[in-house]
This record gives C-alpha cells, sequence and structure tokens, in this order.
C-alpha cells in the first residue's frame, strides 16, 4: 500500500510528462541534433559540424537583414504594446457603468485567429480600397501605400499586431485592480493629484506585472510570423522580412532543415539573454506592495 501511495502521484502527473517528453523535450533535442547535420527533407543527412552556423554568420546575408528588421519591429512594437494596453486596462479599471461591456469588446480581437486578423488587415491597408486610407481621404489627407511601400509596411504590421493586445490588457487590469484601497484613499486625503497617484501608486506596484508583459511582449515580437507571411510575405523588397520568416523559408521553402535548426537555435539564444538582461535589471525598476512607501505620495 505504501509503495502504491508512493507511486499515485507519478501516475497522475505521467500524461504531462509523456507528453513534455514527446512534443517538447523530444523535439528540442532532435533540432539541436539537426543544427549540425546538412538536413534535406528527403534523402540522407549528413554530418557538417557547426558549418551551419559559421554559413550563417559569415555567407548569408539574409540572416542580417531578417536580425536588423526583426530588432526594428521589436523596438516599435514593445513600447507602444505595453502602453496602450496599460491605458486600457486603467480605463476599464473605472468604476463606471457598462465598463463590462467595453473589457469585452476590447478583449475579443485577442481571441480572433490570426488568419482572420490578417485578412481584416489586408482590407484596412489596402491602398485604393481600404478602409484606413478612406477615412484620411476624408480628413484631406493621402493616404501612403501600406503594405507595398517599404517605408511603411513595418508600420502596417506595428499597427495590426498592437489589435490583439487584449491579454496584456487583462492582466494589467487584474495587476490594478489587487492594489489595497486603503493606499488610494490615504493618498486622496494627502491631496495627491491623479497624475501623483499613478506614478507614485500604481505604476510602482504594477511593476512587478510591468516585467512579466515586458517580457513576454519582446518574446512575442522575436518570433512574429504569422502576420508577416500573410500580409507582406517579407516584402516589398524585404523590408519586413522578419527573422521567423527568414528560418520559415530556410526550413519549408528551401527544404534546409539543419540550417533552419541553427537558425531557430540562435534566435532561442537571443530571446534567453535578452530575458536574462530584463531579469537584471529588474531591480531597479521593479517594486513590490512592501516596498512602496506612503511617504512617496
Amino acid at each position: 500500500m505504501k509503495r502504491k501511495d508512493r507511486l499515485a502521484p507519478y501516475l497522475f502527473i505521467s500524461p504531462w510528462i509523456l507528453g513534455f517528453i514527446a512534443f517538447t523535450a523530444g523535439p528540442l533535442f532532435l533540432s539541436a541534433v539537426m543544427t549540425m547535420f546538412d538536413w534535406p527533407i528527403i534523402g540522407t543527412p549528413s554530418f557538417v559540424g557547426i558549418k551551419n552556423f559559421i554559413d550563417m554568420f559569415t555567407k548569408d546575408n539574409q540572416f542580417w537583414k531578417s536580425v536588423g528588421v526583426t530588432i526594428k519591429f521589436m523596438v516599435m512594437f514593445v513600447p507602444l504594446n505595453i502602453i496602450i494596453a496599460l491605458v486600457l486596462a486603467m480605463l476599464i479599471s473605472k468604476p463606471l457603468r457598462g465598463i463590462g461591456i467595453f473589457r469585452t469588446i476590447f478583449y475579443l480581437p485577442s481571441v480572433v485567429s490570426s488568419v482572420a486578423v490578417a485578412i481584416m488587415w489586408g482590407w484596412i491597408f489596402h491602398s485604393e480600397y481600404g478602409l484606413l486610407n478612406y477615412a484620411l481621404s476624408l480628413l484631406g489627407i493621402s493616404g501612403p501605400r501600406w503594405l507595398s511601400d517599404p517605408s511603411w509596411a513595418i508600420v502596417a504590421i506595428v499597427i495590426a499586431s498592437l489589435w490583439s493586445l487584449g491579454t496584456m490588457m487583462l492582466i494589467f487590469y487584474t495587476a490594478i485592480k489587487s492594489i489595497p484601497k486603503d493606499i488610494y484613499e490615504d493618498a486622496i486625503i494627502a491631496g495627491a493629484s491623479p497624475f501623483r497617484t499613478f506614478f507614485s501608486i500604481t505604476l510602482p506596484l504594477i511593476t512587478p506585472t510591468l516585467l512579466f508583459n515586458l517580457i513576454t511582449s519582446t518574446i512575442g515580437a522575436m518570433q512574429e510570423l504569422s502576420l508577416v507571411l500573410l500580409l507582406t510575405r517579407g516584402g516589398p523588397v524585404k523590408s519586413t522580412y522578419f527573422y521567423g520568416l527568414y528560418v520559415y523559408r530556410n526550413a519549408f521553402l528551401h527544404f534546409k532543415l539543419g540550417y533552419a535548426a541553427a537558425n531557430a537555435w540562435f534566435m532561442f539564444i537571443i530571446i534567453l539573454l535578452l530575458t536574462l538582461l530584463i531579469f537584471k535589471s529588474s531591480p531597479l525598476w521593479v517594486f513590490y506592495e512592501h516596498e512602496v512607501s506612503k511617504e512617496n505620495v
């Protein structure tokens, strides 16, 4: 009986363990092995050592191009994503009549499939009959060729990506609602303005949530693929040739699975380093409730 009692917990978690081995750890290990091979989809893999990584850094100009485009997108997208989600979270946290309807409206886009989102934004961004350029024409503004102009294509991808920030908004909303009300009451008694209250109470107390959203938003930006694949396919003139698209094409268009695995592992290392950098910087700007003194009000 004692032996059965000791085995029972492992039996309950065994489905997760088997799934993790089959669908996460197994593919991860296989991809690490594939980086050392010239691995075509059809044919026999041949061992090449670290040649894939050497070629990636020294011979492939598209590698550096895609890295630059991805970093540019991340720099544009991550701050806007966090700021807009935080602003919306502040708005829906107000005790107003019917505010629950707005919470639902703001969140709904995040559950729409990326294919539907891409189709919708393709119509909106169309240079001739798109909704966005039509709205600009009513203001006397001639809209740009959003998806066919190299200067505007990445901006269009950023705008379309911001459409699905409902989940981050709800995470911020949960953090804001968890702040004790007595802290705000003390601030009102002390005569603090809403502006001072936000920067001295709300923002410091939600910095742990801000840290989480910053990390997830950065990872999402570095892995962006579906929208650019469906909207621009990397164009025009490869101005939206994101790293995710670069890996995808190496694997499934050029059939270089080993080379694509090396590309993917490089991205994994970059994301890991960025995450560690954000964590290392967090003691400078992340605060917890017991660290925020009421004297700051």
